[in-house]
């Protein structure tokens, strides 16, 4: 039992409710589009989580292994689980956790691909080219946090509507490029902690190539172009008078508090503490944006204006 904690443990399950969302968010489009299958969606979100801790294991095995786990200064959101350079984990069995999971992960794709069809295909293998190639290799090219925003971001809201309609859409790619920029800069700020140890490592993120000053820079355009993507969506549905997304979806303002306080932070980024409490904030605005966007299709389905 202690050594299945671990496991869990291992694929930090603390982090997953960025799955959660996902899953949410992906539905709510399809229901908008007049198609949804709980089970499915359930299932579709399993795959996503475990996914994701496959991604967190298999990151801690390459961690440990190039040193950089030796040397980083771990925080609540960033620095890996830290299982394996304590010594409650060997580095193969954090490997083992992140092929685990990603088998599973790839046995529910390969279900979906029998149900709903074979276009699923194309999604699948980049998206597992991302997971398999991050750490390794994604990492060592400049501007890696592409990756993550694709893979964990933007792909899982085509793949949650297509398992539940069996086709793409343009609108659910208008929906996706929030998640892939939100996850783009979920990673790109918790590697700001990190960066000596990364630098040491090989690594070629952001805040290594081009400087924290550059990258905190990055993080808040990065920020207000959600906001910017999002309002002139709204504006363009009001124009053309055809949902390109939902005017309720500007309930995303509510986040705007914690998207403000992330930004602020990220310019304060030699102070440890009030960058950990930036690191949260932006976590906090992630989730939340999530779950209002999610909310807006929802409440446009029962009350449409257009």
């Amino acid at each position: 039992m202690k050594m299945l904690l671990l496991w869990i443990k291992e694929t930090r399950p603390q982090f997953l409710t960025l799955s959660v969302v996902l899953t949410f968010l992906g539905t709510s489009v399809a229901w908008h589009q007049g198609a949804v299958n709980l089970r499915y969606a359930l299932l579709a979100g399993f795959g996503l989580m475990l996914t994701h801790g496959s991604v967190n294991a298999i990151n801690d095995y390459f961690d440990y292994k190039s040193g950089i786990d030796l040397d980083v200064e771990r925080t609540p959101f960033s620095g890996g689980s830290g299982l394996v350079p304590e010594g409650k984990l060997s580095s193969n069995q954090a490997l083992c956790v992140g092929t685990v999971t990603f088998l599973v992960a790839l046995m529910i794709g390969i279900f979906f691909i029998i149900e709903k069809g074979w276009r699923l295909v194309p999604l699948l293998i980049v998206a597992a080219l991302c997971l398999v190639l991050y750490t390794p290799v994604i990492l060592r090219t400049p501007w890696p946090e592409w990756s993550p925003g694709l893979g964990l971001g933007i792909l899982p809201i085509l793949g949650f509507y297509f398992v539940q309609t069996g086709r793409y859409d343009w609108k659910v790619l208008v929906v996706s490029i929030p998640s892939g920029i939100l996850v783009h800069n979920l990673l790109l700020l918790n590697e700001f902690p990190d960066v000596e140890a990364d630098r040491k490592g090989g690594r070629k993120t952001t805040p290594v190539l081009f400087g924290l000053v550059a990258a905190a820079r990055s993080f808040r355009l990065a920020t207000i172009a959600v906001y910017g993507w999002i309002i002139g969506c709204v504006m363009t549905t009001l124009t053309i008078g055809s949902v390109v997304m939902p005017i309720y979806c500007l309930i995303v303002l509510l986040a705007l508090p914690w998207a403000v306080k992330a930004m602020r932070g990220s310019k304060e980024y030699h102070d440890r503490s009030r960058l950990i409490r930036a690191m949260g904030d932006n976590v906090t605005f992630i989730l939340l944006t999530h779950v209002l966007l999610g909310l807006g299709y929802i409440l446009d389905k029962l009350f449409p204006l257009f």
